[in-house]
């Protein structure tokens, strides 16, 4: 996978000055889940710190009942209280996974940081046992870099 391609297309993406903020939200998973084989469901979501809530924000992928989880509950709710990456290879594994889909085999969250604040994630699931790499995670970092500046 050539991530430095994808990162170019990114950038572009973000600087459409056309386009909503959702809109190039939505854009952004649409691009990784073309062009990731193994990106198979792909959204952010986004913190209301007062509720200590986590909510859906613009996806692509299979509809989803958890629109609103709270900090600490799943992958997504455990990175809104850790602010680190979480890569879980194995859901199955996974004591505090939530299931969105018996198809799903592993997932990545990466927090999303506006002026140091933790803002939401990008989630990332995977049909696919164990894909993700260092490499994945440095470039979601960098996706979520660029998507910060849409909301300063």
């Amino acid at each position: 996978m050539n991530f430095e391609i994808l990162k170019a297309e990114v950038k572009r993406i973000i600087n459409e000055a056309a386009k909503s903020r959702d809109e190039k939200l939505e854009q952004i998973c649409q691009l990784l889940s073309d062009r990731v084989p193994y990106y198979d469901w792909v959204g952010f979501y986004f913190a209301n710190h007062e509720t200590k809530t986590l909510h859906l924000g613009p996806y692509i992928g299979a509809a989803t009942d958890h629109t609103i989880i709270p900090f600490g509950k799943g992958i997504c709710g455990q990175v809104a209280v850790s602010n680190e990456n979480f890569v879980v290879p194995d859901v199955q594994a996974q004591d505090n996974y939530i299931a969105c889909s018996f198809t799903v085999k592993s997932e990545i969250v990466v927090p999303l940081f506006v002026n140091g604040e933790n803002i939401g994630q990008i989630d990332i699931d995977s049909n696919v046992l164990d894909p993700f790499t260092a490499a994945d995670e440095r470039f979601l970092e960098f996706v979520n870099q660029e998507v910060a500046t849409l909301f300063v």
